[in-house]
């Protein structure tokens, strides 16, 4: 499938500073009935859908980026009533109830004396997969600093958890079979488990070109093998194919 065929989609890894070690990211656990990557963890994210592409035309700069970092901010707060990417003046927890329910976001935030800011939202990667049985969608992953003293709160449609971890938490937690991660997040975690600081992590993000990454399956050594690219910055960058969760 093409990127222009793909379903256009946008998630948030929202960073926080520990008082001791590595930064904590915000995870999501998706309900179980989810059609699409039910029961992992993941982070915030979803399509972008009509009403992102019809605000983003409202800025200037590429509207196609634009609407995928609106879309990223919106579904953040919708899922985790967190809010990155906005200047807040109202009460958001309320403008998250109201986006819920259908109302148009650019709208509610002028109702809230609230204003977007894209630039709060770092490029980190965009993925693209390719031969897997499910909707495709090209996810254009960003970085964002956690808003002081953001405590998430589950959304209770798709997700059935919301929780600060450390990027190696989440991976001890995947290799003791107590989480379930897909392949695309678990890379991404291996690649943020490097970062001892948000700073860092945008230093390396902007260090590495933003070029879609549509894993390939590869046989190395008498093994069949799912790839990616190794000049992105990934630490680890295969896996044996019957280890990948692929969905």
């Amino acid at each position: 499938m093409t990127e222009e065929q793909a379903i256009p989609a946008a998630t948030v890894i929202v960073m926080r500073e520990a008082e001791q070690g590595p930064p904590e990211l915000l995870m999501v656990e998706r309900a179980a009935a989810m059609s699409f990557a039910g029961g992992a963890l993941v982070f915030p994210g979803g399509r972008v859908d009509p009403g992102d592409f019809a605000l983003a035309a409202l800025h200037a700069g590429d509207v196609d980026e634009n609407a995928a970092r609106i879309g990223a901010i919106r579904e953040t707060l919708e899922e985790a009533g967190v809010a990155v990417g906005l200047a807040p003046a109202g009460d958001m927890l309320a403008l998250r109830d109201r986006l819920y329910a259908g109302e148009a976001m650019g709208e509610l935030l002028d109702e809230a004396g609230a204003a977007l800011d894209l630039d709060a939202l770092v490029p980190f990667s965009r993925w693209l997969p390719a031969g897997v049985h499910h909707k495709v969608f090209d996810t254009r992953f960003y970085l964002a600093r956690a808003p002081k003293g953001a405590e998430p709160l589950v959304d209770g449609n798709e997700n059935v958890r919301v929780f600060w971890a450390s990027a190696r938490a989440v991976l001890d937690a995947a290799d003791r079979g107590e989480a379930h991660i897909i392949f695309p997040t678990r890379r991404n975690l291996d690649r943020l488990a490097q970062y001892a600081s948000f700073d860092a992590a945008v230093a390396d993000a902007r260090a590495h070109p933003i070029r879609t990454v549509t894993p390939w399956i590869e046989e190395r050594d008498g093994e069949r093998r799912l790839c990616i690219p190794d000049d992105l910055g990934y630490p680890i960058t295969s896996q044996r194919l019957e280890d990948a969760v692929r969905i």
